[in-house]
């Protein structure tokens, strides 16, 4: 399976955990949680696959870019979220956080495997 079904399942996963875990009524809080790790951990993936077999030395630069990115969107995702959207902090933080770790974890091990090929 390709690392961004993996992606797409462990996201899923953690957005019915959490909303198992803070029942329905948190399951907007969740799907947010869920969403934006998601989609920044499909698009990191796809630009780093592409990049590296374009040009493996580029991907260093790809990378740090790509960090500095990270943490201003995540940053300004978070304070929508919470403020804009007026979703509960606790569901969404935990939501956040599990598909964060998880969709991490699968993109290290995505690049562990790219760069071993």
């Amino acid at each position: 399976m390709t690392p961004v079904v993996w992606m797409v399942g462990a996201g899923l996963v953690s957005w019915l955990a959490a909303t198992i875990g803070f029942g329905a009524g948190a399951m907007s809080a969740t799907l947010y949680g869920m969403a934006g790790p998601l989609v920044v951990a499909i698009t990191t993936w796809r630009l780093a696959d592409q990049t590296y077999r374009r040009d493996p030395v580029a991907l260093t630069g790809l990378m740090m870019a790509g960090f500095v990115a990270k943490m201003v969107f995540f940053g300004a995702y978070v304070a929508v979220v919470l403020t804009v959207l007026s979703q509960p902090a606790v569901p969404f933080a935990v939501s956040f956080t599990s598909a964060f770790i998880a969709l991490h974890l699968i993109e290290a091990l995505a690049l562990r495997r790219l760069f071993a090929s």
